[in-house]
């Protein structure tokens, strides 16, 4: 691909691999609007996303399918509708986060997080339940009824049984290698439970779409803060997409070089260089409606470790 105008970069962007409407209000409230602890005005949500390919039309059902997964609450103001993020949705909001502006798998104690559910034990609702979300985050069921993951967060765990009315019916543990016992190394299990290869070409695709807006960010050319807002999120919606399916393991544990790395980087690199013309245009949108609507708070600036 040859040097291209920020607009043009978009285009191409766009023409090959448009992003879906729902998924791409998904990351709009999950990178922009979340930060802002506000809710957005209908009218707003379609002039942020309306450059991005996505109708009027389109954005209607998308918040609209949106508000019934449980995912945004709507409220009305005389004729206009608001939409927010459901409080009850925040804690996967704030994982999801979590995932995508740390650094991946840099620190691992050697341990593994063991859910342990025999047969039995647990209704098959339950069972089905807590797999799915489990194997969302990246758990890999090693047998029936035991699912793995060497480095998950014990409160992200805790708040997703409880979410599944899963809390105090399942036995979870962390183990470790039993040193002196000759035993297979814990960490073969990467192999038996996680087909990585996916995931790996996932990135090494979304490195040869983005190294070229980094190379045109790099060599001097500023975007204007709409381009530079469409540059923010079609940049996280697609790095976003690569990470859902990634189940963020260790990075001891993983194929060296790891793309994800790679991948890390270039997304920190281009979001370094667009974030705060992406902030001018969203707060230009956002006051239009809603002039008392909030600076993002502190969390926001400790994305991809500093944007200050």
């Amino acid at each position: 691909m040859t040097q291209l105008t920020g607009n043009q970069w978009i285009d191409h962007f766009l023409s090959t691999d448009p992003p879906r409407s729902k998924s791409l209000v998904m990351t709009i409230f999950g990178d922009a609007i979340a930060p802002h602890g506000t809710r957005l005005w209908l009218g707003s949500l379609i002039e942020l996303v309306a450059p991005m390919g996505a109708t009027e039309r389109l954005v209607r059902t998308s918040v609209f399918r949106l508000v019934q997964e449980g995912w945004l609450v709507a409220s009305r103001e005389g004729r206009r509708s608001a939409y927010a993020l459901l409080e009850e949705a925040r804690p996967r909001f704030e994982r999801a986060n979590r995932r995508i502006y740390a650094p991946p798998g840099l620190d691992w104690d050697g341990s593994w997080t063991l859910l342990l559910a025999p047969n039995g034990s647990i209704t098959a609702e339950l069972r089905a339940a807590v797999r799915k979300e489990l194997e969302w985050e990246g758990f890999a069921m090693l047998a029936p009824g035991l699912l793995v993951h060497p480095a998950f967060d014990a409160g992200s765990l805790a708040e997703i049984l409880k979410r599944v009315d899963g809390e105090g019916r399942i036995f979870v543990c962390n183990a470790t290698e039993l040193p002196g016992v000759g035993a297979r190394p814990l960490g073969e299990l990467v192999r038996e439970g996680w087909d990585l290869s996916g995931v790996a070409a996932s990135y090494r695709r979304f490195i040869d779409d983005f190294t070229p807006l980094l190379a045109l960010l790099q060599s001097g050319e500023t975007p204007a803060p709409q381009a530079a807002f469409v540059m923010r999120s079609l940049l996280i919606h697609a790095y976003r997409r690569v990470q859902l399916h990634d189940p963020m393991l260790p990075l001891d544990l993983l194929p060296q070089p790891w793309p994800g790395s790679e991948a890390y980087a270039l997304a920190q690199a281009i979001y370094r260089q667009v974030w705060a013309p992406a902030e001018d245009h969203l707060m230009q949108v956002l006051r239009r409606e809603d002039a008392g609507a909030p600076d993002a708070d502190a969390v926001f600036y400790a994305r991809f470790g500093g944007l200050r």
